[in-house]
C-alpha cells in the first residue's frame, strides 16, 4: 500500500468520524469528496504499466 492510498483513507476514516460525531460543516465532506478521488486515482494509476508520471524508476 502506498503513501496515497493510506492517505485516502485515513481523509474516509478522519470525515466518518467528524460527519458522525459533530454537525460537520459543508467543509468537512472535502475530506470525502478529496478521499474517494485520491483512492481512485491511485487504484487507477497503480494498474497501469508505468504508473503515475514521475514514478518511472531509474
Amino acid at each position: 500500500m502506498d503513501r496515497y492510498i493510506a492517505a485516502a483513507l485515513v481523509m474516509l476514516l478522519v470525515w466518518g468520524a467528524l460527519t458522525f460525531t459533530t454537525e460537520a460543516p459543508g467543509v468537512v465532506h472535502l475530506l470525502l469528496t478529496g478521499g474517494v478521488f485520491v483512492l481512485i486515482w491511485r487504484i487507477v494509476a497503480r494498474g497501469t504499466p508505468n504508473g503515475p508520471a514521475g514514478s518511472a524508476k531509474k
